[in-house]
């Protein structure tokens, strides 16, 4: 018996209730400023994660950039137990939908990839929210995973607040890393596997379209799967 076509049903069944899709406007891409602060992480694969809502979006985007290994969606700052979709997104947890990237930090920078993911991915000035998704689970932040990325994303903020981009307040915070729990494979390749999905069509995929527009240097017409 061939499960493929229950299985996707399952799948966006499922993932249609994980990112809404209410009549709102769509975001809009910012031409964040370069990094100040450049990133010196040394040689060999560094692995960085963020917290920028829906995390079908940010896998998405960082899939398609170059340097990048591998994009995978989970949840962050909550326990083992609660790292499960239906509880997460009941928003009883601690836990933010996120996204541990794995890159090359001799193609693309830790610094780089926070300029990427203002621009296109999250709008910092949203609290405990992004776009159509509401609650703490959709919030956006920072998970440094070593000193020399904590030292360049506080830079960055304090270099984006100076800046003034936005008309409202940054609300973005940095998080102390804890346990990243992968979340249920459906979610994985989420943009690759449904590219017709109403969600992914109307917030996500404008998303990679500005990535391309704006930093052509770094995009890849290739989708990196997980």
């Amino acid at each position: 018996m061939d499960l493929r076509a229950p299985l996707a049903a399952l799948a966006l069944s499922l993932g249609a209730s994980a990112c809404q899709q209410p009549a709102l406007a769509a975001e809009k891409a910012v031409a964040a400023p370069a990094a100040e602060r450049v990133a010196r992480e040394g040689a060999g694969l560094k692995t960085a994660v963020f917290a920028g809502g829906c995390f079908w979006g940010v896998e998405g985007v960082f899939s398609h950039v170059k340097g990048v290994k591998s994009a995978v969606s989970g949840y962050h700052g909550g326990t083992e137990r609660q790292a499960d979709y239906k509880i997460v997104t009941s928003g009883i947890t601690d836990h933010a939908e996120s996204v541990k990237v794995v890159y090359d930090p001799k193609v693309i920078r830790y610094d780089q990839l926070l300029r990427i993911f203002f621009s296109v991915i999250a709008d910092p000035t949203q609290l405990n929210r992004q776009g159509p998704d509401v609650g703490a689970h959709y919030r956006t932040a920072l998970i440094p995973q070593s000193r020399e990325q904590a030292a360049v994303a506080a830079a960055y903020l304090k270099q984006l607040r100076e800046a003034k981009i936005w008309s409202k307040p940054i609300v973005t915070r940095i998080e102390k890393a804890r346990t990243f729990y992968p979340a249920e494979g459906y979610h994985q390749d989420f943009m690759l596997k449904n590219p017709r999905h109403g969600y992914i069509v109307r917030w996500d995929a404008p998303k990679v379209k500005a990535l391309k527009a704006m930093y052509p240097g770094v995009y890849s017409a290739t989708f990196q799967p997980d």
